[in-house]
């Protein structure tokens, strides 16, 4: 019997490899947002419309400048206003403010026997001038409390030398007490007559009055002030010959003999343009106007202190445009008066100017050099980079400090020095040693010679290397490569980078107030007079002067239109100075450019 056989079982079959698990892919979506997404337009979107509320932000700043700057010397008319509590006011209406004050309240409406504020009420901002008889220059009046308002015909606008504007009603023009035209006393036509008879006479009288007040400024300014400036040397003459030969030497007693002969002479003609500036002003006086404010007052006004005069409310439309044009010309061309918030800012103007271009003639040659040393010949190391490194964070130093700098280093150092060895005679009053136009040039010099060497290197690293190659291989030597090569093709970006520093300096006022700049210089820092340019002078600045209307202003709503009004011309002047550099780089560019190879 055979043994039975296994059972026989059917191959299993073999292990299945796991399955790798592959990592779950999102899932993507479609569509136009996403494509724009993928594509990164919407960040474009974004950088385009921050770009455009900048700009709308600025170019609203400058309207608003322009417009407040354009509308601030434009005649207003005059307007008189009886009040509820008795008093008469009389000038021209400067802003209206809407007065939530006198809103009537919904829930509690006032009872019938009170008189209930306007469907709009507010108030405006009256100039009332006068202020010699008023104390202030404006009022607020509150439009519920004006009982009648109206526009008097001859309302007379009186711009002065001294105290501001004045407002009145013409009584009469009078020479030496005695009435030449006369409004008192009369009624209609007759009154009409007379006020324009008044109109006249002192638009005939005006102008010699005004020709005698200037002789008499210039007496007082150049020629008496020539003389004291021969009487200052002659002093000098004798404190150096002391300083020098001892006390009761011979030069010391010759100089004080030759300084008592000058003063002699000098003393003589003082008294005689003394006596001159007194019979002008005698003369002056004689011809007064009599004008009555609005509360029946009467002022007489001498007619050499009357800047400007002109009936407000008869002013046709090429009448005000007269009136414009001449307190425009009167603000480019004229001295401050009134704590300068009226007159003309030329002084200004002018330092401005002559500031901005010293500050270039210095900080643009010392930009370039350090810029072409650093990038032509200096090599590259750890003291090149901390170089470089001092640079950037130069750029950032906030503007008081290089002020503080200025007066420290160049005014209470090197201005002390230079005191000491040449101006010994004139000390204790310093001559350098305090600020002036030099010290304020370089100090503004320093904060912006950052941006003119960044620029200068940028400028310089555009020059393509195989220009340089190419002047090496013809046998020019560094600096001829350097000379002729270089600096022409990189003029356009050195200009660049003066227009940028120009742009800055000119526009700064924190350093300038430690250093130079004043609220109102007695004396130009060029004049032309010997040595023509004074360096140590003080100097007015635009910059300085919105400062000085905007926070030191005594009449602070007068101030007020005047500080756009100055805004306006300083960047008007940046601009000019601006589009002037960029002209001139332009020319540059044209001819450099065009001959590269």
């Amino acid at each position: 019997m055979s043994a039975a056989a296994p059972p026989t079982s059917s191959p299993s079959p073999p292990p299945r490899p796991a399955k790798a698990r592959l990592p779950r892919q999102r899932r993507r979506a479609s569509g136009p947002a996403v494509a724009l997404l993928a594509r990164g337009e919407p960040w474009v979107w974004l950088t385009g419309g921050t770009l455009t509320v900048c700009l709308a932000m600025i170019v609203g700043l400058m309207l608003l400048v322009l417009y407040q700057g354009l509308v601030t010397f434009w005649p207003q008319p005059v307007v008189r206003m009886q009040l509820a509590d008795g008093r008469t006011l009389m000038g021209e209406v400067t802003r209206r403010e809407a007065d939530r004050s006198q809103a009537p309240a919904a829930e509690a409406p006032a009872p019938p026997s009170q008189p209930t504020a306007a469907a709009d009420p507010h108030r405006d901002l009256l100039r009332t001038g006068n202020f010699e008889l008023t104390g202030a220059h404006f009022a607020w009046v509150d439009e519920a409390d004006v009982k009648q308002r109206s526009q008097p015909r001859w309302a007379l606008v009186v711009e002065r030398v001294e105290w501001g504007r004045f407002y009145g009603l013409p009584l009469a023009i009078l020479q030496d007490s005695q009435p030449l035209a006369d409004a008192r006393n009369l009624e209609g036509p007759a009154q009409e007559d007379a006020c324009r008879q008044i109109y006249t006479l002192f638009e005939q009288y005006h102008q010699q009055a005004r020709a005698q007040r200037q002789r008499v400024t210039d007496l007082e300014t150049h020629q008496i002030g020539q003389l004291s400036r021969q009487l200052e040397e002659s002093r000098l003459t004798i404190r150096q010959a002391e300083l020098r030969f001892g006390l009761n030497s011979p030069q010391h007693q010759q100089a004080a003999a030759e300084a008592q002969a000058l003063r002699a002479g000098i003393d003589k003609q003082l008294a005689d343009l003394r006596e001159e500036i007194q019979t002008l002003k005698a003369q002056n006086a004689r011809v007064q106007l009599l004008l009555a404010t609005a509360d029946g007052r009467t002022k007489s006004l001498p007619l050499a202190d009357v800047v400007r005069l002109y009936p407000a409310n008869q002013l046709t439309l090429a009448g005000k445009l007269k009136v414009y044009l001449s307190r425009w010309w009167e603000f480019v061309s004229a001295w401050p008066r009134e704590a300068n918030s009226e007159g003309g800012v030329f002084p200004a103007i002018y330092g401005t100017v002559l500031m901005t271009l010293l500050m270039s003639i210095a900080v643009v040659p010392f930009g370039v050099m350090a810029a072409l040393y650093l990038r032509e010949y200096a090599r590259g190391g750890w003291i090149v980079s901390l170089v470089r490194i001092a640079i950037n964070n130069l750029a950032g130093v906030p503007s008081i400090v290089f002020g503080v700098f200025g007066l420290g280093f160049f005014c209470y150092i090197v201005g002390a020095g230079i005191d000491q060895l040449l101006f010994a005679a004139q000390l204790p009053n310093p001559t350098f040693g305090k600020g002036g136009l030099l010290w304020a040039s370089l100090t503004l010099a320093l904060l912006t010679l950052p941006v003119v060497i960044v620029a200068t290197e940028e400028a310089l690293a555009a020059v393509p290397r195989s220009m340089r190659e190419g002047s090496y291989a013809c046998g020019a030597s560094k600096w001829q490569t350097v000379r002729r090569i270089v600096l022409p093709r990189a003029m356009p970006g050195i200009m660049t980078g003066a227009i940028l520093a120009m742009a800055r300096g000119a526009g700064e006022v924190a350093p300038l107030m430690l250093v130079g700049a004043a609220k109102l210089a007695p004396e130009l820092p060029a004049d032309a007079a010997f040595p023509f340019l004074h360096p140590q002078r003080s100097f007015m600045h635009l910059g300085f002067h919105i400062y000085d209307l905007g926070f030191q202003s005594q009449n602070s709503e007068a101030a007020k239109p005047m500080v756009f009004t100055t805004t306006l011309l300083l960047i008007l002047l940046v601009a000019l100075l601006n589009i002037t550099a960029i002209r001139l780089r332009s020319r540059l560019r044209r001819r450099f450019v065009g001959n590269q190879f």
